[in-house]
């Protein structure tokens, strides 16, 4: 138990295995040895499915299955985190650099449902390798052609997905030329505030994970990122699926009588 609590407190703090070594009175070997064994299998739990107790979600293809299964719709972002630079003549060295933020960083996407809750965390890569490529690389692409049924809400960095799966994918639609009449813009904008207002959960899932030290500027090797994140990410998502599902009315209103004009 006071492994875990060592590990979970290194987690949730970012506190320096030295610090951690002096609060518990041992050596700092002993905190090493403990974060280095827990941390994977925190790692392994994978993520909660929300009104299911028991099950997990372990894999890319598990969020897709349990998105056809339940008819929940998928919103998908990416987020990243800044790393350590590399020292100087490191090979791989420039495969970090995020053409972005114009820093080393590492890439993770992120699956949620309607209410911002975590189905999986993952797809780990480096900064500086586009959304978009991640979708090819990584078989995000390959799961909506196995699972035709499902659907998802993207932002501007999935545009591609989208129009290679125009009735599965939305992303936000795209803005009309400047010589466009006025009431093309205005219904573009409201367009955008939709869809926007739509994928904003999934924006707030990243946020939770921003909430946790080691994920704000994570100051380790990059090789235990991947560990770290899902540790993380896993350990989020049992809080996330503890919020009570909204549930959609089950009747509609309709009209008893034309309204008069």
């Amino acid at each position: 138990m006071d492994r875990l609590l060592v590990t979970l407190v290194h987690l949730r703090l970012g506190l320096p295995h030295a610090a951690l070594a002096e609060l518990y009175l041992v050596d700092r070997s002993t905190i090493s040895n403990a974060v280095r064994e827990v941390r994977p299998l925190l790692a392994a739990r994978g993520f909660a499915v929300p009104d299911r107790p028991g099950i997990r979600l372990r894999t890319l293809e598990d969020p897709f299955a349990y998105a056809d299964a339940e008819g929940v719709e998928l919103l998908i972002d990416g987020t990243e985190v800044q790393v350590r630079r590399p020292k100087a003549g490191r090979p791989g060295r420039k495969a970090f650099v995020s053409g972005k933020k114009k820093q080393n960083t590492i890439k993770t996407t992120t699956f949620s449902d309607g209410q911002g809750r975590t189905l999986f965390s993952g797809v780990v890569r480096p900064g500086r390798m586009h959304d978009q490529t991640a979708v090819r690389s990584e078989g995000i692409a390959e799961q909506f052609r196995q699972y035709p049924d499902v659907k998802a809400t993207v932002d501007e960095g999935y545009r591609g997905l989208a129009n290679e799966f125009p009735d599965q994918v939305d992303a936000p639609p795209k803005k009309p030329k400047d010589d466009a009449p006025l009431g093309e813009h205005h219904a573009w904008r409201e367009r955008r505030r939709h869809q926007s207002s739509a994928r904003i959960h999934v924006e707030h899932t990243n946020a939770e994970y921003k909430q946790w030290r080691p994920l704000q500027r994570f100051t380790g090797r990059r090789e235990t990122y991947t560990e770290t994140h899902l540790a993380i990410a896993g350990l989020v998502s049992d809080r996330s699926a503890r919020r009570s599902t909204r549930r959609k009315p089950g009747t509609e209103l309709v009209l008893t009588r034309q309204a008069a004009c």
